[in-house]
């Protein structure tokens, strides 16, 4: 029981991470902030990893109500979540930021702004449609209370660890360099494709089971 459950952490745990990347997010996140001082920065950090982590909560936790409001299965959503994650993890190979998240546009926009907090740091730079997808399809999938426990349990830390990463980013960037965000930023992209496949063909088979 308790190796079951430490290995679905770590699957849950995973899961978000890569697909919220903040790693990949470091960059983007110096670029925004490279006029503010250390306590302003991490302040806005702060505030922009909280919103995102409720947006994540809300939608793990209302998910299966709002599938319900409009008929959608949760094997529906794995297909579409999984061909969206999919693009997304395209774009993260090819070390491009991902037009899911944020836009190139959207980033040189937002430089002068004082709520880039909500926007783009926040939503969708953090939680955005693939992330949102993810947490629903997850908590959809499961029927005990222990494993949706551990989900919302892998979403706090998730974003525990985004804090932390965005607090020293400059120090991040700065040892990693531009070349080691674009290798790691490829690595995680081919994890989030293998996840992709994994939701797709997941849901593709549930569906093809039920129309026999």
């Amino acid at each position: 029981m308790i190796a079951e459950s430490l290995g679905f952490f770590l699957y849950a745990l995973t899961s978000i991470f890569v697909i919220v990347d903040p790693i990949s997010g470091v960059v983007t996140f110096v670029s925004l902030t490279s006029k503010m001082k250390r306590d302003e920065k991490n302040e806005l950090a702060k505030k922009a990893v909280t919103l995102a982590c409720l947006v994540a909560l809300f939608f793990a936790i209302t998910g299966s109500v709002i599938l319900n409001l409009f008929s959608i299965s949760v094997d529906s959503l794995r297909v579409a979540g999984g061909l969206l994650l999919f693009s997304i993890a395209f774009d993260m190979m090819h070390a491009k930021v991902s037009r899911e998240s944020i836009t190139e546009e959207e980033i040189s926009q937002s430089q002068e702004r004082e709520d880039i907090w909500i926007f783009p740091i926040g939503l969708p730079l953090l939680t955005g449609p693939g992330t949102i997808s993810t947490v629903i399809v997850l908590m959809g999938g499961t029927e005990t209370i222990v494993q949706k426990i551990i989900i919302i349990a892998s979403i706090i830390l998730t974003f525990i660890m985004c804090l932390y990463i965005f607090r020293f980013s400059r120090g991040i960037h700065k040892i990693i360099g531009y070349n080691g965000m674009l290798v790691f930023t490829r690595l995680m992209g081919l994890l989030l494709a293998a996840l992709a496949v994994n939701l797709t063909a997941t849901g593709l088979i549930n569906m093809f089971h039920l129309t026999i």
